[in-house]
């Protein structure tokens, strides 16, 4: 995993993934100081996390899809969106926690955490059960982490009842939605991708 962190992009498309790292780099800089060190804190969360999908090789488009939905997700939260506009947290959970649902599968796969679907005599059902538990259990470590902020850090970040269950809904149908395609998410590369066969 390590050689396809350091490797240099191959072709346009890991290219413009990696554009967006750099850009959630400087989103750490220009979020604390506008924003603060919460906003600033934020950021460097998601660019640590931005960094998973390129550790584990996977599809550009994916990597692309990820980052542009955690930067999205992330500054929607500093700059208030959440709050001014109320739906938005839905479709932001829906595509998040599904992402994020399929990243975290992958690496589970990877490690030897959890069992490649292809050994399983039912594989699609596997994949689909195992990301589905894996997307939820995500979504409520950031209900928890939603909570703590809001009790310990800063008054201002929402949470309630209605509110967390309806992300949990939204972010496990995420979570289902992607382990139904995960044969592509978590496929190699094709050549038109830019990415040489590992």
């Amino acid at each position: 995993m390590m050689h396809t962190l350091v490797r240099a992009p191959a072709g346009p498309a890991e290219l413009a993934a990696d554009a967006l790292r750099v850009l959630a780099l400087l989103g750490i800089v220009i979020a604390s100081i506008g924003w603060g060190a919460v906003a600033g804190w934020s950021l460097a969360l998601v660019a640590g996390g931005m960094v998973v999908p390129r550790l584990l090789g996977v599809r550009p488009s994916v990597d692309i899809a990820f980052g542009v939905v955690v930067l999205v997700a992330v500054w929607s939260s500093v700059l208030d969106i959440y709050v001014s506009t109320r739906w938005w947290d839905l479709p932001v959970h829906f595509l998040a926690n599904g992402l994020c649902a399929a990243v975290a599968y992958i690496l589970l796969v990877r490690l030897a955490v959890v069992a490649d679907a292809a050994t399983l005599p039912r594989p699609v059902l596997s994949t689909v059960v195992v990301t589905t538990a894996v997307g939820l259990t995500l979504g409520v470590l950031w209900e928890i982490f939603e909570w703590i902020g809001h009790t310990f850090i800063d008054e201002g970040i929402f949470v309630g009842y209605t509110d967390t269950i309806g992300d949990l809904v939204w972010g496990g149908l995420g979570a289902l939605l992607a382990g139904c395609g995960m044969r592509y998410l978590a496929g190699h590369p094709s050549p038109h991708e830019g990415v040489a066969a590992r």
